[in-house]
């Protein structure tokens, strides 16, 4: 269903249940993600792909979908072979396959354009430490050209993602201050700090300066690491809080795999609300079926908009 409200009047009413992570969910559909495009690569193979995975994800009860642009730029595609026109056609592309699957949902549920860190565009890992070497100023020319595209396909808010620190963070909202576009800014942290290492409440602070940010907060992180974040959050902007963990399991390179308990558990959303979540889902091997039992935890009954 195409939504009645923008998304900041939805936050102003209650909390919002976010996807989960696009790629187990492709490599559950038996996708090969192993192209350094990652998830962006299905944009031009496989787009079929990528409207299944936001469909499982609508069916599971997320109100916001978040395209498969995070590893998708101009750069990217170029050293791929591809042109700046068919680039710009594909990042538009990942918001219109999110939107066909949102517009075909029962209830309202809005789309996000994801906007991923640089280090994700070089698939080395760099987007989990920051201080690429680069300019605020070079951050914001590399960008600039995603964002413009991206907003022109008309998205409900800009997902400023996976973040690793203040530079970074600047830099996405410089390019995107002109966009037309609300965004939310979303770090990547470890513990009280980014990635980086800067204090999580200095990083929270610069959304504040901007009246273009509808949510700040954390994804890609710990669960343990969730709920001193959204408070921190909610204390030092006073705005709304998007949180999204990972399942918590521990990825080992030498083995490529991922070892250890899952820690992600649903029931901790109502304790994020109350600290101030209001756009909640799940990062990193977190499926649609934990989506799903994340919004019976957060709605209790029917999802509003029905």
């Amino acid at each position: 269903m195409r939504p009645r409200r923008t998304l900041a009047e939805a936050l102003g009413a209650g909390p919002l249940v976010l996807d989960g992570g696009l790629s187990n969910q492709l490599a559950a559909q038996g996708c090969d993600l192993s192209d350094p495009l990652w998830t962006a690569r299905l944009l031009k193979d496989g787009p079929e792909q990528l409207a299944a995975a936001h469909t499982a994800y609508a069916d599971a009860g997320a109100q916001v979908l978040i395209s498969a642009s995070y590893q998708a730029s101009h750069e990217g595609f170029r050293r791929a072979g591809l042109g700046g026109a068919e680039s710009s056609a594909l990042l538009a592309r990942s918001v219109e396959l999110a939107r066909a699957a949102a517009d075909a949902a029962p209830a309202e549920v809005w789309v996000a354009a994801s906007v991923g860190p640089y280090g994700a565009v070089l698939a080395d890992g760099s987007e989990y430490r920051g201080r690429y070497g680069l300019t605020v100023r070079e951050l914001e020319r590399f960008h600039r050209p995603r964002i413009e595209a991206l907003a022109a396909a008309g998205p409900d808010v800009l997902a400023l993602e996976t973040v690793p620190d203040t530079d970074e963070a600047k830099a996405l909202l410089a390019a995107a201050a002109d966009c037309g576009v609300p965004v939310w800014l979303s770090y990547t942290a470890d513990g009280d700090r980014t990635r980086a290492g800067q204090p999580l409440a200095d990083a929270f602070a610069l959304a504040a300066e901007h009246e273009q940010v509808i949510a700040t907060g954390v994804n890609c992180c710990a669960p343990r690491d969730a709920a001193p974040a959204v408070a921190r959050a909610a204390s030092v902007t006073g705005r709304p809080v998007v949180v999204y963990p990972n399942s918590g399991e521990d990825w080992d390179p030498a083995a490529h795999t991922w070892r250890g308990p899952v820690r992600y558990d649903p029931a901790q959303a109502p304790a994020w609300v109350t600290a101030g979540a209001r756009l909640i889902g799940g990062c990193c091997r977190v499926g649609p079926a934990t989506i799903a039992e994340l919004a019976s935890f957060l709605w209790l009954g029917s999802p509003p908009g029905c």
